[in-house]
């Protein structure tokens, strides 16, 4: 399995809102630029991460993106997953009817096996874990805010939000 360019964008763009902190608003051109992500692509990516309840847009001049869910409370799963849907390793694990041998299959119970492996691995990854750790970004100076309440509750994210 490899994740996409868009789950990885989705990563980056949340990862440097999780920096400056729980409602913070940030310039999508500051982020595109300090996170070397296609402009376009961000605004795409940032309408899906604001279906799924992980920031949100502010329209105007002085506009931008702003995180509402706080980094501890926030994970790599949830994030990944509302850009590009459930994770899956293979199209027996996701939809057992489109394979006749699932139900009898040795490699399938494998399949599904580092499936729940890899998502409970990616739930166990909150954004302020990996603040807290050596940023993959080094030319970035993170700031790691101090433990935050979100502004107002916030429902889990909505699975797979296009």
């Amino acid at each position: 399995m490899r994740l996409t360019r868009a789950g990885e964008y989705a990563v980056r763009c949340v990862l440097y809102l999780a920096s400056q902190g729980v409602g913070v608003l940030c310039a999508r051109k500051e982020i595109a630029r300090k996170m070397d992500i296609p402009d376009q692509f961000l605004g795409k990516i940032a309408q899906q991460l604001a279906r799924a309840g992980a920031i949100e847009i502010v329209q105007g001049a002085r506009g931008g993106f702003r995180l509402v869910v706080a980094p501890e409370q926030l994970t790599l799963l949830e994030v990944v997953e509302a850009v590009i849907g459930e994770i899956f390793l293979n199209d027996c694990v996701l939809r057992p009817e489109s394979c006749n041998r699932s139900h009898a299959c040795a490699v399938h119970c494998i399949w599904a096996k580092a499936k729940d492996q890899l998502r409970q691995t990616l739930q166990e990854a909150t954004f302020a874990r990996i603040l807290r750790e050596t940023s993959c970004m080094p030319s970035l100076t993170f700031k790691v805010p101090p433990p935050t309440r979100p502004r107002r509750e916030v429902n889990r994210l909505k699975k797979g939000a296009k």
